[in-house]
């Protein structure tokens, strides 16, 4: 298949037609106008020959679209810069083989999602001794000692835990993100790390749907894992992060 990688386009029927499936909600009742305000508004996210394809009202002054369009601009994937945290990748066996022939002692590891977040998903997954994926967790790995704190759990709590632990670690999940609730939360836990004069202490990683490294390093933060990430990856990451640091010392 030749795609031309200088400018990408979605694809729906035919190779380069633009073709897209884009769905909203508008704080309207569903009229005679609603489905032109809909296709009005597509337009001017760049659509093009839009096509409503569902309206349905969902409450008495909201209705729901869906619709068909094709995308009149295009990427150059060479210009693209992804944000991702850059690791060796390792394997269970190879990891703990790892931390104890070049550190030579157990990592400490605390985990929680921090102040509202009540969504464990993710740092289960990353913790958990079952892990993700049939990948284990840290919980698992006999060169980590591991606390999940759980869900909502405040900044002050976390910090006090982590010092009271002596970690090495401290790992954050947010998957709670309305009106950048999560950024509020990351940044306080920053905030008050740095006030306590803690922040150097701490290798410190978030973890989320809607956190990428990029996002991570903005905020403060050594690493940031996105969707899709395995236990494995952020043990690797771990290791040799902190065979870096502790050869620095």
């Amino acid at each position: 298949m030749n795609v031309d990688i200088h400018n990408l386009k979605p694809y729906g029927d035919t190779l380069g037609d633009g073709a897209v499936q884009l769905s909203f909600t508008l704080p309207i009742a569903k009229s005679d106008k609603s489905s032109e305000a809909a296709k009005i508004l597509a337009s001017k996210m760049g659509l093009d020959e839009v096509y409503v394809a569902h309206e349905e009202q969902i409450a008495p002054e909201f209705t729901y679209f869906v619709v068909y369009g094709k995308c009149l601009h295009s990427v150059d994937l060479d210009k693209v810069v992804a944000s991702s945290v850059s690791v060796e990748a390792m394997e269970f066996k190879e990891i703990n083989s790892f931390i104890k022939g070049s550190i030579g002692r157990k990592l400490r590891t605390v985990g929680a999602c921090i102040e509202t977040d009540a969504h464990t998903v993710g740092i289960d997954a990353i913790l958990n001794m079952k892990g993700y994926a049939g990948d284990y967790g840290l919980e698992r790995y006999p060169w980590f000692e591991t606390v999940n704190m759980g869900a909502q759990v405040r900044c002050e709590a976390l910090i006090e835990e982590a010092v009271r632990f002596d970690a090495d670690i401290i790992l954050v999940s947010t998957v709670v993100t309305q009106k950048d609730i999560h950024i509020h939360h990351l940044t306080k836990l920053i905030d008050m790390l740095e006030a306590e004069k803690l922040r150097n202490r701490f290798l410190l990683i978030v973890g989320g749907p809607r956190i990428s490294h990029g996002l991570a390093k903005e905020l403060g933060y050594d690493a940031g894992f996105g969707r899709g990430t395995i236990p494995s990856q952020v043990a690797s990451y771990i290791a040799l992060e902190m065979e870096k640091r502790l050869k620095k010392q």
